[in-house]
């Protein structure tokens, strides 16, 4: 994991098409360590989670070029190693998994980031047919102990097609529906790593199964 963090702490403060050419050898040795890593998490997640199984790392790992087309920041690459396990392969519509490696900023986090209108539409519905179970669910103490609340900005008001005095309203305003556990550099080269990834989405795995159930109705 060193070397991983080292290589992007010296992309972060050369993010030039130059010097990344000129590191190539060294990209292609990192990019092959994380593919591992993320090789061992399919496996650990596949534990618990039969929908991981089948996955390879390239259905999970993000590409580290960015789409600069449309974006005011011009750096050509992504100064982050990121990889998605769901069901289905990143790109796929259910929620899962996600670990970010960046230096200062890495973290172990899963759920539905910013949902199109139909799938987010879908998890209210199963939060509104089902909320004592949701509840137990985000409420549990070892979730909340790692995770906090659900993370990411809300609705001021109530979501369109949900009645404004349902009593557990609040839970029906998130735009995303997401946690996270913020993993420290120091953390990371302790060489715990692994099991505390895998640890981390079995604890995650209730909240990923009750999100997917109200995918599989569309």
């Amino acid at each position: 994991m060193e070397t991983i963090l080292a290589f992007l702490n010296e992309l972060k403060n050369n993010n030039n098409r130059e010097w990344f050419l000129s590191n190539k050898d060294w990209y292609e040795q990192v990019k092959t360590k994380y593919e591992a890593l993320v090789g061992e998490i399919i496996q650990g997640i596949s534990t618990f989670d039969n929908d991981i199984q089948l996955l390879s790392p390239k259905d999970c790992v993000f590409r580290i070029y960015r789409d600069v087309r449309f974006s005011k920041n011009k750096e050509p690459y992504k100064a982050h190693f990121g990889a998605s396990f769901n069901k289905g392969g990143k790109s796929s519509r259910y929620g899962g998994y996600y670990v970010h490696i960046e230096p200062g900023n890495s973290f172990i986090g899963g759920g539905k980031w910013q949902p199109p209108a139909d799938v987010l539409k879908a998890i209210r519905y199963e939060v509104y047919q089902f909320p004592e179970e949701f509840k137990a669910i985000i409420r549990n103490d070892k979730f909340f102990k790692r995770f906090g609340n659900l993370s990411d900005e809300k609705l001021q008001r109530s979501p369109k097609d949900f009645p404004a005095d349902f009593k557990d309203i609040e839970l029906l305003k998130y735009k995303s529906y997401i946690v996270g556990a913020n993993v420290t550099d120091s953390e990371l080269k302790e060489g715990n790593t692994l099991p505390f990834i895998i640890e981390t989405c079995k604890i995650m795995h209730p909240f990923i199964v009750f999100l997917n159930r109200s995918m599989d109705h569309l």
